[in-house]
């Protein structure tokens, strides 16, 4: 751990809750980690289902090496079990695309080896003390950050399976259905001041941080994210045949690519079929759109007459509380996720209809800013003023500029121990295998 880490108040945090927390967080990946590498035979955890995408078998063994490094190493000051291994499973010495040509664990060897380690941070995590002043002693902040790695990997593997041909491996219940939703198109975010990101959320990473204040112009924000049905309007009217609704870089990249529809979308007449974990189905209209990169998103906002929202615009919608003038941690305030909020955790294959979720949604009426489908954003990933890096700079600080577009929200595929109203996630805006979606914005004078 760094010495630039943020500072806390230890007596704010309750150590005993933190430690029930970060146990149950671990088993809970753990037995995600476990679900999405046992329903497929080796072949298809050694195969390599896409050159955007790692092996399963990789993710597998990278989960119980950042483990092993950062809660058994850096904690606990433990020997390295396999120190030959670090390099094989570094996120930054090998691209995606070559990991299939390393000399990686066999599966029964990274069930094992990540077995071994859980054992043994478990056991750490039984004795930590979680005292000090730091950000790292006082709130356990390394299993928190080992929960949500695990959790993002897992949502990486599930991405994987995704792109995977064959039959289905993965089932789950749909999300219940609702009634068309009849409300407001959209919903107006007062202008003026507001809390952005966050000092005082424990595990926290460190691209949220820290809190500051931020100045918002009225403006206007789509109720729910963009459904399929209005997005098939877009390609109905030519919207992929038009370079006026497009950035330059997107037209040429759909060019290129003879990019026509979302991804896992293909024509069948006079309906769209798509491709979900092995099933084939029609595109259901009432959902939000999903496999769309930031240059569609874009586009298909030019084309409506409005734009994407600024990450700050987003934040505010999601956050801001008028009656008490405070930023909350959730839209529906300050409680954690619960089956009424948001649809999270991969406990449904698909996001939920549109309208979704009424219990979940921000004082302001806006629905379904946590879960469903990542939101694509104007904004590009940069630092909150005051950013420190921590634990390490390839974390957050490496991808900052503008080759990066920010996702807020999370998606269906997302644990809530990695989702936040202050959750920032980043991606290059050509891509479409991610769980993302938008919503659209105008300016009040628009």
């Amino acid at each position: 751990m760094t010495d630039t880490e943020p500072a806390v108040d230890a007596q704010a945090v309750d150590p005993e809750v933190l430690r029930e927390r970060a146990v149950a967080s671990l088993i809970v990946a753990r037995d995600r980690t476990t679900l999405l590498t046992s329903c497929v035979e080796d072949p298809d955890l050694t195969a390599q289902h896409s050159p955007l995408m790692s092996p399963l078998v990789w993710d597998l063994a990278h989960i119980g090496n950042q483990e092993e490094q950062w809660l058994l190493r850096a904690v606990a000051g433990h020997e390295a079990i396999r120190p030959e291994i670090d390099g094989l499973y570094d996120a930054f010495e090998h691209p995606r695309a070559e990991r299939p040509k390393l000399p990686l664990l066999s599966p029964a060897e990274a069930r094992t080896y990540a077995a071994d380690v859980r054992g043994r941070a478990l056991d750490v995590l039984e004795r930590a003390a979680f005292h000090g002043t730091r950000l790292t002693e006082a709130t356990g902040f390394a299993f928190g950050m080992i929960a949500q790695h695990e959790q993002q990997h897992d949502e990486t593997m599930l991405i994987t399976h995704q792109l995977r041909t064959g039959p289905q491996a993965l089932t789950a219940p749909d999300p219940e259905p609702v009634p068309l939703f009849t409300g407001p198109a959209e919903v107006l975010v007062p202008g003026g001041p507001f809390t952005m990101g966050t000092s005082g959320e424990p595990w926290a990473l460190d691209n949220e941080r820290p809190a500051h204040r931020r100045e918002v112009a009225p403006f206007h924000i789509d109720t729910t994210p963009v459904t399929n049905g209005a997005y098939r309007a877009f390609i109905e009217d030519g919207g992929y045949d038009d370079p006026r609704w497009w950035a330059p870089e997107g037209w040429a990249h759909i060019r290129r690519h003879g990019i026509d529809a979302p991804l896992f979308w293909r024509r069948d007449g006079r309906q769209f079929l798509r491709r979900r974990f092995g099933v084939t189905e029609v595109v259901p209209p009432d959902e939000p759109v999903l496999h769309v990169c930031w240059y569609e998103a874009d586009a298909y906002a030019r084309w409506a007459g409005r734009r994407l929202p600024t990450e700050a615009e987003w934040e505010k919608a999601a956050r801001h509380d008028p009656a008490g003038d405070r930023s909350t941690r959730y839209p529906w305030g300050d409680e954690d996720p619960g089956p009424e909020h948001a649809n999270l955790g991969q406990r449904h294959l698909r996001p939920a209809p549109a309208g979704s979720y009424p219990a979940g949604e921000s004082p302001l009426g806006v629905r379904q800013l946590i879960g469903d489908v990542w939101e694509w954003t104007a904004s590009d990933f940069l630092p909150y003023p005051g950013f420190r890096a921590f634990p390490y700079k390839e974390y957050s600080e490496v991808f900052f500029g503008p080759d990066h577009k920010v996702l807020r929200g999370g998606s269906f595929a997302v644990d809530a121990v990695a989702c936040r109203g202050t959750f920032r996630n980043w991606d290059y805006p050509i891509r479409r295998q991610i769980f993302a979606g938008f919503r659209t914005a105008r300016s009040e004078d628009a």
